[in-house]
């Protein structure tokens, strides 16, 4: 099955559950990323929460998660817009480290200090919101429900997970986020939290019955509608066009001192690895517009 996110609310329209499976999107994200292990854990957390939290957003809105700690993995940036489409990156995918007490040390490769900052571009044109927390534990999903009950203001939990073959590819992916509404009933809550807790490890519920089946375990007995299904997927949005403006950026003396001194230079999207070359004439060619649209 593709991947993708199913919706429901509690009947009582207090709760609002999201779950998703990530599986397809993680592999080809990390695949670009030429990730180790713990690195692939971590990125597949991450790009399931930034699917999670794009599924949030209203059309034509996108949301980007900067993580940033002290641990040998740097930064993971993760980019979701509202129609599904995800893409990700890491500081130093090769960053490595041993599991502690049997379970992926993705605190470690973080790090325990540093901060999650969350941009939201709501499509209204101005500047985009900025919230940032500390990280509270660097587990992905841990701080992401911190930042959306601290910042938001919207009580949250989130779980996140994903597991590797004997290959270090990512076989299993996904995670739920919960949220308890305005009207959510104190008993209702409890019923719900009760389930996550007394939930099996995220992957063996996924691998039985996908993103429909944790969504149920979650609600447990708690009735709910089901409100709609929709894919998630991998997809960059680097044109020639937007590198040749951050090139631009740089000014006309930068460009003319690359195009005499490098004869061209080479710029790689961190996202997809795309790779977009500019010889000499075309730095040449970029400096002269620079210097044309200062002088006007």
């Amino acid at each position: 099955m593709t991947d993708h996110i199913v919706r429901a609310v509690s009947t009582a329209g207090g709760i609002r559950v999201l779950a998703c499976t990530a599986a397809q999107l993680a592999r080809e994200v990390c695949t670009l990323q030429s990730t180790s292990a713990t690195v692939s854990i971590a990125l597949g957390r991450g790009l399931t929460g930034g699917a999670l939290m794009g599924a949030l957003l209203k059309p034509g809105q996108r949301v980007a998660l900067k993580f940033e700690g002290n641990g040998p993995m740097g930064k993971m940036i993760i980019e979701a817009d509202s129609d599904g489409a995800v893409r990700g990156s890491v500081g130093n995918p090769a960053a490595e480290m041993e599991p502690l007490n049997g379970r992926w040390n993705v605190p470690g490769i973080l790090g325990k200090a540093g901060f999650l900052t969350v941009s939201k571009d709501l499509g209204f044109g101005g500047e985009p919101y900025l919230g940032t927390v500390q990280l509270r534990t660097s587990e992905i999903g841990d701080d992401l429900a911190y930042y959306l009950t601290d910042s938001e203001q919207v009580p949250s939990a989130v779980g996140l997970g994903a597991t590797l073959d004997e290959t270090c590819k990512i076989t299993v992916c996904g995670g739920f986020l919960v949220q308890a509404l305005p009207r959510a009933d104190n008993e209702e809550i409890e019923q719900i939290l009760a389930g996550i807790k007394g939930l099996p490890p995220l992957s063996s519920i996924l691998q039985e019955g996908g993103a429909e089946l944790l969504l149920k375990r979650i609600f447990g007995s708690v009735p709910y509608t089901l409100l709609e299904t929709s894919d998630i997927f991998f997809r960059c949005r680097c044109t020639m066009d937007k590198v040749e403006r951050a090139l631009l950026s740089l000014g006309a003396e930068e460009l003319r001192d690359m195009a005499a001194k490098e004869n061209g230079t080479e710029v790689t999207c961190e996202f997809c690895r795309q790779i977009y070359r500019f010889d000499a004439p075309a730095l040449e060619q970029l400096a002269s517009r620079t210097s044309s649209s200062s002088s006007v």
